[in-house]
């Protein structure tokens, strides 16, 4: 089985690489893709989407901090997020994967973007 999975983000009509790690939440995204999801800016620090069904949080911590360039699956509101500023502990951020281009999504107003598998 692959350490990760390689995806692409489309941002306002842009490429955007990235990665998903090998764990049951990605596995269980991976299973929804691809998806075409609303993300808006939360916090000055963040994109976040909606997805249809809840991840699998099976063997993953109760929360994490992330970097700018983390992808997260935020639990309690059941959302996948980019983030292009560091965010801190919080319970519920679930790290599962990276990407490459953090300029166009913090520079990207609210955007309908798709997730696909490359």
């Amino acid at each position: 089985m692959p350490t990760e999975t390689s995806i692409t983000i489309t941002v306002n009509g842009a490429a955007v690489s990235g990665v998903l790690q090998n764990n049951a939440a990605s596995a269980a995204l991976l299973a929804q893709l691809p998806l075409e999801l609303s993300f808006v800016d939360f916090g000055a620090q963040e994109k976040i989407a909606g997805i249809p069904a809840p991840l699998s949080l099976d063997g993953m911590p109760p929360g994490g901090s992330a970097e700018p360039g983390a992808i997260g699956y935020y639990a309690p509101d059941q959302a996948i997020v980019l983030y292009y500023e560091p965010v801190g502990y919080f319970t519920g951020i679930i790290p599962i994967g990276t990407f490459t281009d953090v300029a166009t999504v913090r520079d990207a107003p609210a955007f309908v973007g798709t997730i696909t598998v490359n």
